[in-house]
């Protein structure tokens, strides 16, 4: 099947498969090795990408699904080479030792602060559940949340930053 979708702000097209999943599609046809295969059974959303601005594994859906859609990956946070704001929290709250996951946790914290909604600790650990990280007891991933919410909190981030 032929699929065309925007993935990092580019138009780009494909024949696949369509049992071929969309972290298979990024990987191997794209080269975008930032979304991690970690499970295959979406425990531990190492592959998350965002599909039209919402996380998503991408070990559960198909490239065919995403024909049409917008996809971010880690790579596309950060288009001019400056770190998002996110993955500048992370830097800064240490919230990443081996850095499996972190491609992952960062993609699933982006969706989950622009949500909008006000975030305290739990609310952070509750949207980032789905997203397992083996090293680094969540501390620091829950503290570079907080730390992007907070300085958002007087006003809605720009879309590209929050």
């Amino acid at each position: 099947m032929e699929l065309r979708l925007t993935v990092n702000g580019e138009v780009v097209s494909g024949a696949v498969e369509p049992r071929t999943l969309l972290v298979h599609f990024l990987r191997g046809h794209l080269g975008l090795t930032g979304t991690k295969v970690g499970c295959d059974t979406s425990s531990c959303g190492a592959c998350t990408v965002l599909v039209d601005g919402r996380s998503a594994k991408s070990c559960t859906v198909l490239a065919v699904q995403v024909d049409g859609c917008e996809v971010t990956t880690i790579e596309g946070l950060a288009p001019d080479g400056r770190l998002h704001r996110v993955q500048e929290a992370f830097r800064e709250h240490h919230a990443l030792q081996c850095g499996y996951c972190t491609p992952g946790m960062i993609m699933a914290a982006v969706s989950l602060l622009r949500e909008g909604r006000e975030l305290d600790e739990g609310a952070v650990r509750r949207g980032l559940e789905g997203n397992l990280c083996r090293c680094t007891g969540y501390r620091g991933i829950v503290e570079a949340v907080l730390a992007v919410a907070g300085a958002t909190a007087h006003g809605p981030a720009p879309a590209d930053q929050a």
